[in-house]
């Protein structure tokens, strides 16, 4: 517990900076290296399954996607369409090499491609996420009674809520869960989780957001924060399942060791990796990005 609590102490500060007011190219080369390491123990996860990948390709059309995302909101969402039908066309082309031994070559196109989806399109969503000129609470605007701060952009404030939704929202399962939790949540899956973890964590959430928009976000909609809130808390938890599918699979109980107290970088971000494409198709929906 206290390797865990002393990693998150670490961590929190720099991920508030690069949400908040980190430049365009510093917040990129973060996700690209995030995407990288996810990818790395994703990877690791599929070859103890004795299913080979092709990583250098997995791991090139992450980084262009999430380059993809940076380019000028006008062309942005038909580049990244452009280069999925690239990658789905391009990816089982080159796996066809004499190397490769054709009873491997279905699962490992298969896992290359899922891994670019669900880890290198999902995180790279947090690009035009956070560089948003466009909200339902307003161009931009600054820290309400946080006035000491810089101004934050309203693309900062939304990753700022959906951090602070799941961050809230893993504390109160953990805690709920751990000592009162009885009810199995997906037993076959993780069968430490708990329908009392699960929904104290979405209770967790909810708190979170209306405190968020009521100290540090109040010129934005309440219902608005509160629905997204919920629908990230719900797919934040999707996620974490998902990832613990993939390890359950794999027989393995963490993806990796990078950080003390929480396991592998990929376990840190499961939540993430759904809550982000989530949160952006919500945005998408509500014209934030028109």
């Amino acid at each position: 517990m206290l390797k865990r609590t002393l990693t998150a102490i670490l961590l929190i500060p720099p991920v508030v900076y690069l949400i908040g007011w980190s430049p365009k190219w510093l917040f990129l080369l973060a996700v690209v290296l995030g995407v990288a390491l996810a990818l790395r123990e994703y990877f690791a996860l599929s070859r103890a399954m004795d299913v080979k990948v092709l990583s250098w390709m997995g791991y090139g059309a992450a980084a262009v996607l999430c380059g993809a995302q940076a380019l000028p909101r006008n062309i942005n969402h038909s580049a990244v369409i452009f280069l999925l039908v690239a990658f789905l066309l391009l990816i089982p082309t080159l796996a066809i090499r004499r190397s490769m031994d054709l009873k491997d070559y279905l699962a490992a196109t298969s896992a290359t491609i899922f891994g670019i989806l669900y880890i290198g399109l999902s995180l790279s969503c947090l690009v035009p996420i956070r560089f948003a000129t466009k909200s339902f609470g307003g161009d931009a605007m600054v820290g309400g009674q946080m006035s000491h701060l810089p101004a934050l952009s309203a693309g900062s404030l939304l990753l700022l809520l959906m951090f602070m939704v799941i961050w809230a929202g893993d504390i109160c399962a953990y805690l709920v869960g751990r000592p009162l939790g009885r009810t199995p949540f997906f037993a076959r899956i993780s069968p430490r989780k708990t329908w009392e973890g699960a929904l104290a964590g979405f209770a967790g959430s909810l708190l979170a957001a209306w405190a968020f928009q009521h100290w540090f976000w109040n010129s934005a909609d309440l219902k608005t924060v509160l629905f997204l809130a919920a629908w990230t808390a719900v797919m934040g938890q999707v996620g974490d399942l998902v990832e613990s599918a993939i390890k359950r699979g794999a027989n393995q109980k963490d993806s990796g060791t990078l950080l003390p107290g929480h396991g592998g970088f990929l376990d840190r971000i499961d939540s993430l990796i759904f809550a982000a494409p989530a949160l952006w198709l919500a945005l998408f929906v509500l014209g934030c990005f028109s």
